[in-house]
């Protein structure tokens, strides 16, 4: 019984193929002494930053750590830079966040005893913040 498969058949026939696409960006890239980043892999790959999402979650996993390690390249690559002066940091925070699932995140520590006051304490409390703002 034959496999009947639906979408758009795979850019690259083989791993190798796209393997020697991916080194060969890189190469480049390194020759022009340019960045690397993700859209410009697809741009190299003639494809766009959604297909190599694609590539790398297709339910065929032959692509999967191919895509993986060259995403994690560009990823180090931006990584490395955010210690490098003040140029270029916010675009590879940008892409970190973006392209890694990098955030942002703030603790916030609540020290406030006001949870074990009863209804009546609590009210007082807040009357006398009351009046303390009142008289300033």
């Amino acid at each position: 019984m034959s496999e009947n498969k639906v979408g758009r058949p795979v850019k690259f026939k083989s791993v190798e193929e796209l393997q020697a696409a991916i080194d060969n960006y890189f190469k480049e890239q390194d020759g022009k002494g340019k960045p690397y980043t993700i859209t410009g892999l697809a741009l190299a790959l003639d494809t766009n930053r959604q297909t190599l999402i694609n590539y790398e979650n297709n339910d065929n996993k032959a692509y999967f750590d191919t895509i993986k390690r060259a995403k994690l390249k560009c990823e180090n690559y931006a990584e490395e830079h955010l210690f490098v002066g003040k140029s270029g940091v916010t675009g590879a925070i940008f892409n970190l966040k973006n392209n890694y699932g990098w955030v942002d995140q703030q603790v916030i520590k609540n020290e406030s005893s006001n949870e074990n006051l009863s209804d009546e304490e609590r009210e007082k409390r807040i009357q006398e913040l009351m009046n303390k703002v009142r008289n300033e």
